[in-house]
């Protein structure tokens, strides 16, 4: 080894850490181990001395005491507003407008990012019923932490044999099928679905199977659902010819009973063996009737938000674990039986039932913009296959490829069906008009490394070649400073990107005392898409005290809405009892969703989007900077239907009187009224409306810890 002597050793210099002389062999004794000791607040550490003048010393300690103080300030939280805002009176404001220095703001300032994380696309939007219906399930999926996780997982044989092979499949990107046999009696196979079947009464249920009979005797197969005391709550049956070929075949199953948890049941009507894949159960009534569509009440739950525009199909899931795990767009279009299932990085699987046809499809239905994310080139910074973190970068002669690929999308999406080889996909699934795709994401909290930037750069470039009307999103890494934020920003005023995509998760004082984060963004550079934000609580509530702080939030975004283009809550989904990631803004079971006091705040931004801004000026009876930060407001209106939205946060425990000076608001208007409140842990509270007339300089009066929304129709 080196430090006997022996070995070799190479030395290169550099004076910036970014450009390197040629290393240089030098002999192993020659090297001197830099390394010493020292005892650092009662510890004992081992590294490099350096000596540096004081003023370095002094503003590291200066940046340590501002770092401890901003940490303490946005650490607040409701808990300590008994003690912080003791006798506290109630607080008069008067909120004066200023018209005449109204400025257009984005009409796409609230959407929604999906993510397929928490089971929210199999198992959750994606309406399929059958769990593992491609028998696809590899314990690679879960990092071979789980042995029951294989082919058979949410499967069992009812009667007869069950095994799993790959000799003969339906294609070569589903090679896994069940094979079924039982010599004396009719052999079954039961799936178990995702923690059960939810099915309801009187709702009509598709069947289908690829299936072949190898001795090609034909037979039948019959599809029962059975509650958990084995009592038959609905069939269907199908004939299967003598087929030894892959036939698909369906049917129609009704319910006539309305069961949580339900099996489904497959019995083949004669001894043998039945070769079965791609078994689905799918409801008929999905959101607009699709096929192979979505889940109808978490679909109109994020529907009823009218979100602008919906991101996917992630988040980490798009720059996958690993480059081998990169989700590829190409592997989620086409005949479901050749799509390319894959692991996903939260652990589980994706069969991609749920792919950019549906995507598109929805934010369609929904009339919400695409915006699909694809990796810049690089994997997900939290990577662990391969080794920790991004590690490397597709290879350089293999990125034309993948540029291609990207650009293969733009077409597909937008293409002319009777040209484009890519548009005639799009169309023959039956899709023949274009999608009109404008915004494309490369990359997600990347670390901005060189890596990063090389391929980055490369993607954008032949984006803008070829389709220069196409607004790219680029990133500034996961957090919204530091270093990976500075080198992102300097690569978007670099090349022009179009608009940059931020995250981050922060508690609630963060958004309270940043409340001019984006006063002091540059008006003439790149846009700025808040990606991924919310607000964490200790424990991860998603509460009254966080869904007021993220309306506080949005407020100010709504006063910077010239340069913020778009923001997303995150993340969107989350079934109970497969939760990995809180807080999330809607929860499922299979039978219920539940709306949280942030999705709430979410879809009273949605619904009530203005286009234009209008200054305002504030007044307080106490001018204490705690109080004065926890009142927010924002006032906009929409030109198209001309309506006025006045938005006031009160995250004080005390009332706020308001006065509104006004002449934008008629005496005698009609005014909806909205009122989220109530104690800031509150979890399950509701907004109440309400119907009021307009009147000049009436008084309101705001509830403590409450959000308060009025909706003006201007006459």
């Amino acid at each position: 080894s080196w430090e006997s002597g022996a070995g070799t050793i190479f030395s290169a210099e550099t004076k910036d850490f970014k450009n390197y002389l040629p290393a240089k062999n030098i002999p192993a004794h020659s090297y001197a181990n830099s390394r010493a000791q020292a005892v650092i607040l009662g510890q004992k550490q081992t590294g490099t001395l350096h000596k540096v003048p004081y003023t370095v010393v002094d503003r590291l300690i200066n940046a340590q005491q501002k770092a401890h103080y901003q940490h303490l300030r946005n650490s607040e939280t409701t808990a300590g507003d008994e003690l912080r805002f003791a006798g506290l009176k109630p607080v008069e404001v008067t909120l004066t407008t200023r018209p005449a220095a109204s400025k257009k703001i984005s009409e796409l300032l609230v959407g929604a990012f999906f993510e397929d994380i928490n089971y929210a696309a199999d198992g959750g939007l994606y309406a399929e019923l059958v769990q593992n219906r491609d028998f696809e399930y590899h314990p690679s999926d879960k990092k071979y932490r789980d042995e029951s996780w294989n082919s058979t997982k949410a499967w069992r044989a009812g009667l007869g044999n069950l095994y799993i092979d790959t000799a003969a499949p339906i294609h070569k990107n589903n090679p896994h099928y069940a094979v079924l046999s039982y010599d004396t009696g009719n052999p079954a196979l039961i799936n178990k679905g995702f923690g059960g079947i939810a099915v309801t009464a009187g709702e009509r249920y598709d069947c289908s199977a690829f299936i072949r009979i190898p001795s090609g005797k034909a037979g039948t197969v019959t599809w029962k659902l059975a509650d958990k005391n084995g009592k038959i709550v609905g069939t269907a049956a199908m004939k299967v010819p003598a087929w030894k070929t892959w036939k698909k075949l369906s049917a129609v199953l009704t319910a006539a009973a309305t069961v949580a948890d339900a099996e489904l049941i497959l019995t083949a009507g004669q001894p043998g063996t039945i070769h079965l894949d791609m078994v689905s159960l799918f409801p008929q009534k999905t959101f607009k009737n699709r096929k192979n569509g979505l889940r109808a009440d978490l679909a109109q739950a994020l529907a009823d938000m009218k979100p602008k525009f919906l991101r996917f199909p992630g988040g980490c899931v798009a720059h996958g674990d690993g480059i081998a795990n990169i989700y590829r767009w190409k592997n989620t279009i086409g005949p479901l039986e050749a799509r390319k299932p894959m692991r996903n990085l939260w652990n589980y699987h994706q069969t991609m039932g749920l792919g950019y046809y549906e995507y598109f499809q929805y934010c369609e239905d929904m009339g919400a913009e695409p915006l699909p994310v694809l990796a810049a080139g690089v994997p997900c910074q939290n990577s662990s296959t391969g080794g920790a973190g991004q590690q490397c970068g597709i290879p350089m002669e293999e990125m034309d490829e993948y540029v291609q690929d990207i650009l293969d999308l733009v077409e597909w999406a937008n293409g002319d069906a009777k040209t484009s080889k890519w548009a005639k996909m799009r169309a023959g699934a039956g899709h023949p008009e274009p999608f009109n795709l404008k915004y494309i994401g490369i990359g997600n909290e990347d670390l901005i490394t060189d890596i990063f930037e090389e391929r980055f750069t490369m993607i954008f470039n032949a984006i803008k070649k070829k389709y220069p009307e196409i607004q790219v999103v680029g990133t500034s890494g996961p957090f919204y400073e530091g270093t990976d934020y500075v080198e992102g920003w300097d690569i978007a005023r670099k090349l022009g990107v179009d608009l940059i995509d931020e995250h981050y998760y922060v508690p609630p004082g963060w958004f309270i005392h940043n409340q001019d984060y984006y006063d002091k963004y540059d008006r003439n550079g790149s846009k700025v898409y808040l990606g991924e934000y919310a607000s964490h609580l200790p424990g991860r509530p998603n509460n009254l005290e966080t869904a007021l702080s993220e309306a506080l939030h949005l407020n100010n975004m709504e006063r910077n809405g010239d340069i913020v283009a778009m923001t997303s809550y995150a993340p969107l989904f989350a079934k109970e009892g497969n939760t990995q990631w809180n807080p999330d803004m809607i929860y499922f079971t299979n039978t219920a969703v539940t709306l949280t006091p942030g999705y709430h705040v979410q879809r009273l931004y949605g619904n009530n989007a203005g286009d234009t801004y209008i200054p305002f000026e504030m007044t307080y009876s106490n001018n204490a900077d705690g109080v004065i930060k926890r009142i927010s407001a924002s006032i906009v209106k929409n030109t198209k239907t001309n309506e006025l939205f006045i938005r006031i946060v009160n995250m004080l425990p005390a009332a706020v009187t308001i006065t509104l000076n006004s002449d934008m608001i008629p005496p005698g208007a009609s005014v909806q009224k909205t009122v989220l409140t109530g104690a800031p842990d509150d979890r399950k509270i509701k907004p109440a409306e309400s119907t009021v007339r307009a009147e000049s300089n009436k008084q309101e009066t705001l509830p403590p810890y409450s959000f308060t929304m009025w909706k003006v129709k201007l006459l």
